[in-house]
């Protein structure tokens, strides 16, 4: 694939030399002809100096070959217009912007532009290794309202086949980690001793989910 890139700071390079080792052409664009030197000197993609959402600019980068366009400027501004432009001018499908102000990516989500918001994922993986285990999602979508959790299971559930938990606890269960191994359920899954469950669910749904998941099973009668 070919694909373009705004932006040649850290995350810019490092995303070039990647996707170069891995057989793809890539063009990576920076309105600062220094911020190439961050590219290793056997680079072989294209260097274009400008701005991402100039049309010129973006046709010298190979746009409308482009099977993707990564917009990481320091800008939030400037990489949502460039996006658009890429994926409303050029008709590139495949479209990701970094943003910094988490609180927009709302916003930019209805505009129908993928969006990494560095500042909360940063956040939330420092508070992953400083708080207690199944305190902070492994990932949540740019809008927050929706997360994917470790949780506890209390020994209870162990031998309660995966998808009687589910319907029980009221909880969509992702996948398990077995020993190391990701494992998703199937319907003659049964919880083990030491099983991991990752739940996917409303954030807003996360603290009734960890209370009747911490809790041994209620008898049926």
């Amino acid at each position: 694939m070919h694909i373009v890139i705004m932006g040649c700071g850290r995350v810019g390079s490092t995303l070039a030399h990647i996707l170069e080792d891995n057989g793809h052409t890539v063009a990576i664009i920076d309105r600062d002809p220094q911020a190439f030197r961050r590219l290793r000197a056997g680079f072989r993609g294209r260097r274009v100096t400008g701005v991402g959402f100039d049309r010129d600019v973006l046709t010298e980068a190979g746009i409308e070959s482009a099977s993707a366009y990564v917009a990481v400027s320091s800008g939030d501004n400037s990489n949502i217009i460039s996006a658009r432009a890429a994926r409303e001018t050029f008709g590139v499908d495949n479209v990701v912007a970094r943003i910094y102000d988490p609180r927009r990516a709302e916003v930019y989500q209805r505009l129908g532009i993928p969006t990494v918001a560095t500042v909360r994922w940063t956040a939330d993986q420092i508070l992953r290794r400083i708080l207690p285990e199944g305190a902070e999602p492994l990932w949540r979508d740019p809008t927050g309202t929706v997360v994917l959790a470790e949780v506890a299971a209390h020994t209870g559930w162990i031998g309660t086949r995966a998808v009687e938990l589910e319907e029980r606890g009221r909880v969509r269960v992702a996948y398990l980690n077995r020993m190391g191994e990701a494992l998703v359920i199937a319907d003659d899954t049964v919880i083990q001793d030491g099983d991991v469950l990752h739940v996917i669910a409303a954030e807003s749904d996360m603290d009734r989910i960890n209370k009747v998941l911490a809790a041994a099973p209620e008898e049926d009668h």
